[in-house]
């Protein structure tokens, strides 16, 4: 888990992870395996009811916030798994995120940046009406118009769109939505985030969720990036990267197995801690 969330926060290439952490053909391994199991997802929930609480709210949120991102791709992303941002001008992928009033993830889903608002958020509306049962309010921009207020009536919700005021001069923050824009903030610290590296939309997933299991990790824990990265990243060999791909490759190790074990016990570890805050 350490190796994923250093190359979530860094950036970097797999195959340049340090020497110190397992080869990356495992890592990769591990990481591709949690996310078809839903690990990092199941995390995400564990992790979030955790904060709430120990911030003195409800573990289940009643309320949530959407909002999209577009942001730019690398060169390996499919062309096909791409559009234009018509209103932003931006080619590549559009991350549409729900998060509740605290700013903590309970919905993403990453699309081309050329699928509208409305699509994404009826979506996330599904999504979270289904994990989340008790959330009864949403609020969203104005790009989220008639189709997605109607959808969310449908399953109990009540969509309000949150507008500038027209004759509002220069920045002015408003109310609910900088909540979720100070998310998007924090997701942006993760380098891996700067812009859309990964090659499935499902994966970008991943990686968004990653990046919260690491904000909230840290917040439950108070422990900062630079304390966070000595655990992360030991010295001495740790700084020392692969600077060119293996000459000749190896046998990529089956995970599967290992994988769902450890998946099973770092689930285990926080739904055991999830329970005795109960008590």
């Amino acid at each position: 888990m350490d190796a994923i969330l250093y190359v979530d926060r860094t950036g970097i290439p797999w195959r340049y992870l340090p020497h110190d952490f397992a080869p990356w053909e495992t890592v990769y391994g591990y990481f591709a395996a949690w996310q078809k199991h839903g690990v990092f997802d199941q995390l995400n929930g564990l992790l979030r009811r955790l904060v709430r609480k120990a911030e003195g709210r409800d573990p289940e949120p009643t309320a949530c916030i959407l909002d999209a991102q577009s942001v730019k791709t690398s060169a390996n992303v499919p062309a096909a798994g791409q559009g234009i941002d018509a209103g932003k001008k931006i080619a590549g992928r559009k991350r549409h995120i729900g998060v509740d009033t605290a700013g903590l993830l309970l919905a993403v889903l990453v699309t081309a940046a050329s699928v509208s608002d409305n699509i994404g958020g009826i979506h996330l509306l599904s999504n979270i009406a289904d994990s989340h049962p008790r959330v009864a309010k949403a609020w969203a921009d104005s790009g989220y118009r008639t189709k997605v207020i109607d959808h969310g009536a449908t399953l109990g919700i009540d969509v309000e769109v949150t507008r500038r005021d027209p004759t509002q001069k220069g920045f002015k923050v408003i109310p609910r939505r900088w909540i979720v824009e100070r998310t998007f903030g924090w997701l942006m610290h993760h380098r891996r985030l700067a812009r859309d590296y990964e090659t499935h939309p499902h994966r970008s997933e991943a990686m968004i969720r990653i990046a919260m299991i690491d904000l909230m990790s840290r917040r439950l824990t108070r422990e900062a990036h630079a304390e966070l990265a000595r655990h992360i990243a030991p010295p001495g060999r740790a700084s020392a990267v692969r600077r060119q791909p293996p000459s000749k490759p190896r046998k990529v190790p089956d995970t599967s197995a290992a994988s769902a074990k450890s998946a099973k016990s770092i689930l285990a570890m926080l739904r055991l801690a999830d329970t005795s805050g109960n008590h």
